[in-house]
C-alpha cells in the first residue's frame, strides 16, 4: 500500500500531471506515485480541461508542447477558475519567452525535463509549501536579465557585499553545486558527503541567506560575490 503525501489540512496532495510523451509520462507519474501523492495525468490540452472539469488538482505539473495547443493556455485558465491549485512548468523549452510567458500567467515554478524525476518529486513539497521552484539553469538567466537591466540603469549597482551571510566553505561549495544544477546526491557525491546531511547543509544557507527557494539562494549569492556563474 501507498503511503500518501497529505497538505496542511492531513489530506492527500492531488497533482494533474498533463505531458504528452508517454515514457517520459510513466517516469514522472512513477516517482511522484512513489512519492506519496494521488497523481492523474493528460496528454492532451483537452484531456487536461476535462480533468480539471471534474475535479481541482492541488497540483498542475504541465509541459508547454502539447499536440493541441500550449500549456500557456492551460496555465491562464486554471489560474483564473482554480487560484488555489499550485502550478509548475515542466518542459524542455528554457527560453526567456517560454519562461516569461508561463511566469506571467500565472506558473509559480518551473523546471526543465533534465531535472531527475525524484527531485520533481520533492520540488513539489516546496511548490505546496509556498515556494517557487525554478531551475537553477533559468534562475542563472533571471540572475543574468535582473543584472542587465542594473548595467542599463541611469546609477550603477553598488559592488557586491562579501560573505555578510558568513557561509562557511562547506556551505558555500554546496551552494555552487545548486547554481550548478546539481542534485542532492550529486552534490553529496562531488564533495564526499552523505546524501541525508546536503539538506540539512541547504536550510542553513537559505536561513542564513533569508531566502526560501533554490533560485533566490543563486541570486543573492551572486550578488554577495559567494560564486560566479
Amino acid at each position: 500500500m501507498i503511503m500518501t503525501e497529505q497538505g496542511e489540512t492531513g489530506e492527500a496532495i492531488t497533482i494533474l500531471l498533463v505531458e504528452d510523451d508517454a515514457p517520459t509520462c510513466w517516469r514522472l507519474q512513477d516517482a511522484l506515485v512513489k512519492a506519496g501523492y494521488e497523481v492523474r495525468s493528460a496528454g492532451t490540452l483537452a484531456e487536461a480541461r476535462q480533468a480539471l472539469s471534474v475535479g481541482a488538482p492541488r497540483v498542475l505539473l504541465t509541459d508547454l508542447r502539447l499536440p493541441d495547443g500550449h500549456g500557456v493556455e492551460l496555465i491562464r485558465e486554471t489560474r483564473q477558475r482554480l487560484p488555489d491549485t499550485e502550478i509548475m512548468v515542466i518542459s524542455a523549452l528554457g527560453d526567456e519567452e517560454s519562461v516569461i510567458s508561463a511566469i506571467t500567467v500565472g506558473a509559480t515554478g518551473y523546471l526543465l525535463k533534465d531535472a531527475f524525476p525524484t527531485d520533481i518529486a520533492t520540488t513539489v513539497r516546496d511548490l505546496v509549501a509556498g515556494h517557487s521552484p525554478i531551475s537553477a539553469s533559468i534562475a542563472r538567466f533571471i540572475v543574468r536579465r535582473t543584472q542587465g537591466a542594473a548595467q542599463n540603469s541611469a546609477e550603477p549597482p553598488p559592488g557586491p557585499a562579501l560573505n555578510t551571510a558568513r557561509l562557511t566553505p562547506r556551505e558555500i561549495d554546496i551552494l555552487w553545486g545548486i547554481a550548478k544544477g546539481f542534485s542532492y546526491a550529486e552534490i553529496a557525491s562531488h564533495l564526499g558527503l552523505s546524501r541525508q546531511t546536503v539538506p540539512g547543509h541547504i536550510k542553513n544557507i537559505y536561513r542564513k541567506l533569508e531566502v526560501h527557494t533554490r533560485s533566490e539562494a543563486v541570486f543573492e549569492a551572486v550578488q554577495q560575490g559567494l560564486i560566479k556563474l
